[in-house]
């Protein structure tokens, strides 16, 4: 699945930050590509207001 952070990371818990970092996301735009399984799914939807996913 294809990640993208497409809102600012400020103003977030320092939990959600903790996670958008872990899946490789810092700035606006950084995109990435994760594999389709329970962690990755649970860590988008932690921060699914400020991604955008597609699957890849």
């Amino acid at each position: 699945m294809k990640i993208k952070l497409v809102k600012s990371l400020i103003g977030s818990k320092k939990d959600q930050i903790a996670t958008a970092y872990a899946l490789g996301l810092k700035k606006i735009g950084d995109e990435t590509t994760q594999p389709d399984n329970g962690a990755t799914k649970g860590k988008v939807a932690k921060i699914i207001h400020l991604v955008e996913v597609t699957e890849a």
